[in-house]
């Protein structure tokens, strides 16, 4: 389906600013058809310049009544009409003012009723809404009908004098609440003179026990509201008046309300106002749930990272007081491994979410294997590429992995001050490579890494195979060692 755009490119002079308040009302009017149980239909008259007379107009945007059926049964976006084939479309271009009144046609099996309205931009008419409603179901309209479509009128008046959509709405319609979720009309003082059954059992939920009509919403509002220990920025009576368009929340003990208030405006002035309402008490209820989810694993990844770093005081002063130099080293190592693990869990306990900042991990695993080879503590160590977030399953082994290589270099690859250790990640969309590299002596004469006796390495394999499911390929020639570890990200 195209964008209004690709419609009328090079068929109109439509500006680009035109082209914006079309895609605003799109944006915003499933609320004008639901109100006038009605299909909609979007015309742009088709011209070379804002001097030539319409050739005709092509339907740009097209929406169906959540409120009542449709009275097409396929999509008209894209249709094209020449001029002089719709009369009251014409009518609504040429005049500038709303057709209503017409005689009935029938489509079908059904008899449809099509008023249209100009859309106003300025004092220029950019477009044209034709709406089309069952003219049967239209006899013996309800007292919520009859509401229903008194605001829908009121409301295409606005679009006809440029007042709507409202101008700097920004995300207040996002999202926008159904007609069907409550409704509340407003006399220009702010007083209800209308509720539907949703509304006045949203506000009976809350512990209003009175009918809606004939009080203040402002004042219904603050009496339900639960009172809060930090003051609302704009008291409800203000905010629900009907002066300006507003997003407000009602809450209490029995639950929360999200209300869109919008100003009813006729020419310069504002005649009442619209309150769209939808009870939000379980989505806030899931959201502080979330919340204290979010809270909860943090805290206990923190609680596992105190807990890991105790474990690794413990055996830093165990291996403090072995003086067999094997065991020593054998409890250092561990406590290498158990560091690595505690920082991505340090990581995660300050993180919003699961996913690891690898990059900062990176750095610090650096540091850290540096601290625990003294004698290498002068060397530096270059670093190309970026792997950004990762999530946690991945950057524990992950961060493990990367450690025992690095130290493996340390420890057993490099022998001077003067020796190259480099790490370069390459990052895809896919899958990840890390590649690390040494100038020291080099593997063994006929080393395999599935027969290697070397737990560090095992570990590697081990956590590579089945944890990254990866693979780990090392390298060996007279200038180098190449450590390649490659996993993929899904």
């Amino acid at each position: 389906m195209g964008s209004i755009e690709e419609f009328v490119e090079g068929r109109t002079p439509a500006s680009a600013e035109e082209i914006h308040t079309l895609r605003e009302l799109v944006a915003d009017w499933q609320l004008l058809s639901d109100l006038s149980f009605a299909d909609l239909v979007l015309w742009v008259p088709l011209r070379k310049d804002d001097a030539s007379w319409p050739t005709g107009y092509i339907a740009v945007a097209h929406i169906r009544p959540t409120t009542a059926a449709t009275v097409f049964a396929h999509d008209l976006i894209g249709d094209e009409i020449s001029w002089g084939e719709r009369f009251y479309i014409d009518q609504a271009l040429s005049h500038g003012e709303i057709v209503r009144d017409t005689e009935p046609y029938l489509l079908g099996e059904v008899m449809v009723k099509e008023e249209t309205i100009p859309v106003i931009m300025g004092e220029k008419v950019i477009a044209i809404i034709s709406r089309h409603r069952n003219s049967e179901l239209m006899r013996q309209p309800s007292r919520l009908e009859l509401n229903y479509r008194e605001i829908a009128h009121e409301l295409y008046r606005m679009v006809a004098e440029g007042n709507f959509p409202y101008r700097n709405a920004g995300s207040l319609f996002d999202p926008t609440p159904r007609v069907g979720d409550g409704l509340i009309r407003m006399d220009v003082n702010g007083t209800i003179s209308y509720a539907s059954p949703n509304a006045r059992s949203a506000f009976s939920r809350m512990g209003w026990t009175n009918e809606l009509a004939g009080y203040s919403l402002g004042e219904i509002a603050e009496t339900v509201s639960r009172e809060k220990d930090d003051a609302r920025e704009e008291a409800h009576v203000t905010s629900l008046s009907g002066r300006a368009l507003r997003r407000v929340e009602v809450e209490n003990v029995g639950g929360v309300i999200d209300l869109i208030v919008l100003p009813i405006i006729a020419g310069p002035n504002r005649t009442g106002a619209i309150v769209l309402l939808n009870n939000v008490t379980e989505l806030r209820r899931r959201e502080r749930e979330i919340v204290t989810k979010d809270a909860t694993i943090r805290e206990i990844h923190h609680r596992v990272k105190n807990n890991l770093q105790t474990v690794s005081a413990l055996l830093r002063l165990q291996a403090r007081r072995i003086e067999d130099p094997g065991a020593s080293q054998a409890l250092n190592e561990a406590v290498r491994r158990i560091a690595s693990i505690a920082l991505v869990h340090e990581t995660l306990s300050s993180s919003s979410d699961s996913l690891v900042d690898f990059d900062d991990v990176l750095d610090r695993l650096v540091a850290h294997a540096l601290e625990l080879t003294p004698r290498m503590s002068e060397l530096n160590i270059a670093r190309s590429g970026s792997l950004g977030s990762l999530e946690s399953r991945i950057a524990t082994p992950l961060a493990l992995v990367i450690t025992e290589l690095i130290y493996n270099s340390l420890e057993h690859g490099l022998e001077t001050e003067g020796s190259k250790l480099e790490v370069a990640i390459e990052r895809h969309t896919k899958k990840v490579k890390v590649i690390i590299t040494d100038d020291g002596v080099g593997l063994p004469e006929g080393f395999s890494l599935a027969e290697s006796s070397n737990l560090g390495l095992q570990i590697v394999r081990t956590l590579t195979e089945n944890e990254l499911r990866g693979k780990l390929t090392l390298i060996s020639d007279e200038n180098e060692t190449r450590a390649e570890l490659e996993f993929p990200l899904n």
